[in-house]
């Protein structure tokens, strides 16, 4: 995977290098998200620890990331709708799943037309009570990144959605309902766009009860749910400690505030399959619903139309 970024100035190697190397349908590239270094509230990770962590990463997991990156995922002109989504994988706020949740959903979005972006965010926990807090400044950086290069990347800036698994669910849906809370310090043009995701897909979301609690049938204050909440689809299951409950917990929230949703609870499944084989087989049927809710709602429109 080719690293297309130099460290020069945002907004020259943000237009050339990317049109360079020819994105549209072609190579997949990786783009630095903190072009003049992280948020001054970033908290470091002990240098033999991050040594340590960092000596573990793989295709498949991903154990230390200080620099975030988007890996970005142009669907075939062919195909192309002008959707796009952010995908965030998961793994407890500690790893990132990369293989599983980021690249595969990457390429299962491609086969449809939408161009993905798959958010390499902060990892492992700085903050053991905040542990959204740094992935949170990374993930809107990425929604407001992905709309300044709408135009060069062909697609719609009103139609940049957010997926994600686990904890990169739990973080889907912090973008959905912190969208309005300023985390980090304006840094060029591209934060002058809004961060608030079109449409949201938490998948077998976790931490959503007070505490990020997944025991318990409760609802956390995190989730603050407003009118203004994106249109969201849900998908979960039964028999994954107290998730099930909690996104229908969400579920409720949402229909009070007259947003649009979609929740799917599995009787069983577990936790972490992404497109992979579930232990059941009906659970898997979630990519499959997920694509048919994106039809209905409208965002796999043409671009043309």
């Amino acid at each position: 995977m080719k690293n297309i970024v130099q460290r020069t100035v945002w907004p020259l190697w943000g237009c050339l290098v990317l049109w360079a190397c020819g994105l549209q349908g072609a190579e997949r590239s990786e783009l630095k998200l903190w072009p003049r270094g992280l948020p001054a509230d970033a908290k470091p990770v002990d240098a033999d620890r991050a040594a340590k962590l960092k000596a573990k990463n793989t295709i498949e997991a991903i154990a230390y990331v200080d620099e975030p990156t988007l890996t970005l995922y142009p669907p075939p002109k062919s195909k192309a709708n002008g959707c796009a989504v952010v995908v965030c994988p998961g793994g407890g706020y500690n790893m990132l799943a990369w293989k599983k949740e980021g690249l595969e959903i990457a390429e299962w979005f491609n086969s449809f037309g939408v161009f993905a972006a798959v958010l390499k965010y902060r990892v492992p926990r700085r903050d053991p009570k905040r542990i959204h807090w740094e992935p949170l400044q990374d993930a809107q950086r990425a929604i407001r990144v992905v709309r300044h290069h709408a135009q060069q990347w062909r697609i719609d800036p009103n139609r940049v959605g957010v997926l994600g698994f686990s904890a990169g669910g739990h973080l889907t849906i912090m973008t959905g309902t912190h969208w309005n809370e300023k985390t980090y310090e304006r840094v060029d043009e591209a934060d002058d766009l809004s961060c608030r995701p079109d449409f949201l897909i938490p998948i077998y979301a976790a931490y959503l009860g007070d505490g990020y609690d997944d025991s318990r049938c409760e609802l956390g204050s995190l989730a603050r749910v407003t009118p203004k909440t994106p249109p969201t689809f849900l998908a979960v299951t039964w028999d994954d400690r107290a998730r099930g409950a909690q996104a229908a917990l969400l579920f409720v929230e949402l229909k009070k505030a007259g947003v649009p949703a979609e929740l799917h609870v599995f009787t069983r499944g577990g936790h972490g399959y992404a497109l992979r084989p579930c232990p059941h087989p009906v659970a898997s049927q979630w990519p499959k619903l997920c694509r048919l809710w994106m039809e209905s709602e409208g965002w796999l429109r043409s671009a043309e139309k």
